[in-house]
C-alpha cells in the first residue's frame, strides 16, 4: 500500500518512470477530476501525452495541466468537440492508445438528451471512430460508470455481490429517470458493438462514486455531494455510495492500457458504504466539524451490499482504504479553500 500511495503521489519508480517512454496516448475530457490524475501519472510514466479539453484558453481547464511535472516536454491540448464527427481524427493520429473520460456527469436535467445522451453516446461513437481510421492504436480505454452495471431492479442485499457480468436495464432507468445511468449504459453498448465490428482491443472501466484530492481549481459533482454532506447540512441521506479513490482509478486506466492480458469490464469499488459511516470517519478526523447527526427519513439503513474485487486485482489494483480517501479529500478541499476548518 506504501508503494501504491507513493506512485499516486508522484513518485514513480524507475521502471514505472520508463514504461511510457516514447509512447504516445491520447485522453479525452483532460481537464476532468480522473483526467487530470490520469494525465498527471502517464506523464510520471513518460508518456506524451495528447489531451482534448473544450476550451484550451480557458486557464481554469488548463494552469494545473500546464504545471504537472513533464508536462512542459510531453503534454499537448487540444480542443475537441464530443458531438462533431472527425473532431478527433488529428488528435488521435499517431497515438498508440486512446483513453476516453470525456462524458457529462449531472444527475438532474429537463433535457436529458441534449444534455446527457447525445454527447455521451456520440461522443463515444466520434472517438471510436477515430480511432478505427489510426492503424497505430493498440488498445482503447473508456471510462464507463457502476450505474452501467447494477441498475436493473435486482435487490441489493448483504449476501448480494455485484461483479461485471451485472448489466444496468436501460428500460429500467428510463422508468426511474436515472438519465446519467441511461447515457453510460447506452454509450457502452455503442461502443462494444462499434468495437467488434470494426477489431477495436477495447476495455472498459467502471468506477463507483469517485472522491479523493483533487487536481483542478473547481469541484466536480461527486466532490460536491460530500461537501454539501458535511459543511453545514442538517440531515444525511439514507444512501450507499460507492467509493473509490481517484487515484485508484486513474491507476487502473493505465494497468487496462499496459496489460496484454486486459479485457473486457472492469468494476473499481474500494467499499460500500452507508452515508452514515461517512460521517462517522470524517468526524474520527475532524471532530471540530459541524457534521449532520439526522438521517433524511426514519426508516431503517438501506441495506449495504458487495462490488466484487476480483477481477480488478489482477490489473495489480490494491485499493486505498476509504478512510484515507476521506481524509486526502477533506483536505484537498480545503487547501482549495472550499471549507473552512
Amino acid at each position: 500500500m506504501f508503494l501504491h500511495l507513493r506512485l499516486c503521489g508522484g513518485e514513480a519508480s524507475e521502471r514505472d518512470r520508463m514504461s511510457g517512454e516514447g509512447r504516445v496516448v491520447c485522453v479525452t475530457g483532460g481537464a476532468g477530476f480522473i483526467a487530470s490524475w490520469l494525465v498527471k501519472l502517464l506523464l510520471l510514466r513518460g508518456y506524451t501525452v495528447k489531451a482534448t479539453v473544450r476550451d484550451p484558453k480557458d486557464p481554469k481547464k488548463t494552469e494545473h495541466l500546464l504545471a504537472l511535472d513533464g508536462a512542459k516536454e510531453r503534454l499537448h491540448l487540444f480542443k475537441a468537440n464530443l458531438v462533431e464527427e472527425g473532431s478527433f481524427d488529428g488528435i488521435i493520429d499517431g497515438c498508440g492508445g486512446v483513453f476516453h473520460t470525456a462524458s457529462p456527469v449531472i444527475l438532474s436535467t429537463s433535457n436529458p438528451e441534449a444534455d446527457l445522451l447525445e454527447p455521451a453516446v456520440k461522443g463515444t461513437l466520434n472517438v471510436l471512430k477515430s480511432c478505427a481510421k489510426v492503424p497505430s492504436i493498440k488498445r482503447v480505454v473508456i471510462t464507463s460508470s457502476m450505474t452501467t452495471v447494477m441498475f436493473n431492479g435486482k435487490p441489493l442485499s448483504p449476501d448480494v455481490v455485484v461483479d461485471e457480468t451485472w448489466f444496468s436495464d436501460r428500460a429500467f432507468c428510463q422508468e426511474k429517470k436515472i438519465w446519467y445511468a441511461v447515457s453510460k449504459t447506452l454509450a457502452e453498448d455503442v461502443a462494444w458493438k462499434f468495437a467488434k465490428e470494426n477489431g477495436i482491443d477495447l476495455v472498459t472501466l467502471h468506477p463507483g462514486w469517485v472522491i479523493g484530492p483533487f487536481l483542478q481549481p473547481t469541484i466536480n459533482l461527486t466532490l460536491e455531494v460530500i461537501l454539501n454532506n458535511i459543511n453545514g447540512a442538517q440531515i444525511f441521506p439514507n444512501e450507499n455510495l460507492r467509493l473509490v479513490d481517484v487515484r485508484d482509478v486513474a491507476n487502473a486506466h493505465i494497468q487496462a492500457f499496459e496489460r496484454p492480458s486486459a479485457s473486457g469490464r472492469y468494476c473499481l469499488v474500494a467499499r460500500v458504504t452507508h452515508f452514515s459511516e461517512v460521517l462517522e470517519i470524517v468526524h474520527e478526523h475532524y471532530p471540530t466539524l459541524g457534521l449532520p447527526e439526522r438521517c433524511a427519513d426514519d426508516k431503517p439503513f438501506v441495506s449495504k451490499y458487495e462490488v466484487s474485487k476480483e477481477k480488478v486485482k489482477t490489473l495489480g489494483i490494491d485499493f486505498i482504504p476509504v478512510e484515507v480517501t476521506l481524509k486526502d479529500t477533506i483536505e484537498s478541499l480545503k487547501d482549495k479553500g472550499f471549507l473552512n476548518i
